[in-house]
């Protein structure tokens, strides 16, 4: 399960249609990424890390702090 994601989400108000839709996805696919039903493809995880401006980690509950890290 992705931790942080609906949080994320919900802070932006959108819906997980809206989600689904900047994803090219259903959505019933990424409400099954938030359930943890599903596990993410990485280029998923790392366009929601980038749109929401944070780290993988982060989305992941491996870490509490937001802000992404420095890119290299």
């Amino acid at each position: 399960m992705l931790d942080h994601l609906r949080g994320l989400r919900e802070d932006r108000d959108l819906s997980q249609k809206d989600m689904a839709e900047l994803l090219h996805i259903h959505q019933t696919t990424y409400s099954d990424y938030e359930l943890g039903r599903l596990n993410v493809p990485i280029h998923v995880l790392t366009a929601l890390a980038e749109y929401f401006d944070t780290s993988v980690d982060y989305l992941l509950g491996l870490t509490n702090v937001r802000e992404p890290y420095p890119r290299a």
